[in-house]
């Protein structure tokens, strides 16, 4: 059972029930958002279960109307002024995400509610992920001066066509069903089944793979998506998000929306208009990048880009958008450069250099020593 005191306040709660364990995200009144409490306990629960021959099944859950609502902002906004603050939870919960996404156990996530940014990495990667009609998904990270992390920049590239590209760019959202059609959850069940689904994988006791996915088939729909759903505009996102720059893509957007059936491109324009110039361009370049890399390059990319935009190497702009979106919540962040024609590629090439080979994000190489590159081994904690 989960250490500390009373199970309220435990951020991570961990469940062991004869084969299966059950990990609930324990902060709902935060949405369950990623602080580096809930990352340790997180991290801990599933090295020790991976190494617990009697633990066959994995399920993970979240606490309240969220799955998990991604990085805590409040955190990185408060430690702006101290160097490197945020450096030690952002190395454990990358780490983390290669971790979850080769886990040799059987995991289900059952996704109700808003799954979003980070948090999303505890659903996308898993072997069953299941959503619901009030699961909401979105990479929001542009809208604040931010890039597309935790492995997006991996998952984002190998959507369909340039959804990945779309996603990226407009933090566009996706319902239950628009999830599994895109391929980034498994399975689809009604909200009203959720609970008697866990009581039945519980009882399962199994984490044997085809076990599993017919107990989930049993309670889950079938997907078919409105006429209105973005997945029925892919050729239009493609058109548009295949150009080689923002620039060509904002452009390639205002032609079309002036034609007829394309309404839907004046709200996409807006929000981009509204994004952080340098956050877009960047977060183009990773997901394009992302094609050709491995889920570790993308993760050690993704590193390198979050601790130069929290060292404000090029530009402030996340501390901006924090500031603007949940600190004095005036929505107005002044950006800085203003306009995509002012960020600078030699800028851009700076945030994208690798780091010295030991202060890069260490996932391991080997699978006999898959649990080591743990942060507390780093050169950054023995700075500390």
């Amino acid at each position: 059972m989960a250490p500390s005191s009373t199970v309220d306040e435990q951020v991570v709660v961990g469940e062991e029930i004869e084969n299966v364990r059950v990990i609930t995200l324990n902060r709902p009144r935060q949405l369950n958002a990623i602080s580096p409490e809930l990352v340790s306990l997180l991290a801990t629960y599933l090295e020790n279960w991976e190494k617990d021959e009697k633990a066959e099944l994995i399920i993970i859950k979240g606490a309240g109307r969220a799955f998990c609502a991604g990085g805590d902002l409040k955190v990185f906004y408060d430690g702006r002024k101290t160097k490197d603050a945020c450096l030690e939870v952002v190395y454990r919960f990358y780490w983390l995400c290669y971790h979850i996404s080769t886990y040799k156990k059987t995991q289900v996530a059952l996704v109700h509610g808003i799954s979003m940014g980070g948090g999303a990495a505890l659903m996308v990667p898993l072997k069953f992920s299941v959503v619901t009609e009030k699961t909401v998904f979105a990479t929001p990270e542009a809208s604040f001066g931010f890039h597309t992390d935790c492995g997006f920049s991996y998952y984002h590239s190998r959507l369909p066509g340039h959804l990945g590209e779309y996603l990226a760019l407009t933090g566009g959202r996706l319902s239950g069903k628009e999830i599994v059609a895109a391929g980034l959850a498994t399975h689809f069940v009604p909200s009203e089944k959720i609970v008697e689904l866990e009581k039945r994988l519980i009882t399962l006791n199994s984490g044997d793979e085809n076990a599993v996915r017919s107990v989930i088939e049993e309670f889950s729909s079938e997907v078919k998506v409105d006429e209105e759903s973005i997945l029925n505009k892919q050729s239009k996102i493609n058109e548009c998000f295949s150009k080689d720059s923002v620039e060509e893509i904002i452009k390639s957007l205002e032609v079309e929306a002036n034609k007829e059936g394309n309404g839907w491109i004046g709200a996409v324009l807006k929000g981009m208009k509204r994004s952080s110039p340098t956050a877009l361009k960047i977060a183009l370049r990773s997901v394009r990048e992302g094609r050709n890399q491995t889920l570790p390059e993308c993760l050690k990319k993704e590193f390198r880009l979050t601790m130069n935009i929290l060292r404000t190497t090029i530009s402030e702009d996340m501390y901006e958008g924090i500031r603007a979106l949940t600190v004095d919540k005036d929505n107005a962040p002044k950006w800085e450069p203003s306009s995509l024609d002012k960020v600078e590629d030699g800028k851009l090439d700076l945030i994208f250099q690798p780091f010295d080979k030991n202060l890069e994000l260490q996932i391991p190489d080997s699978e006999e020593y898959r649990w080591d590159g743990k942060y507390e081994n780093s050169p950054y904690a023995l700075q500390n």
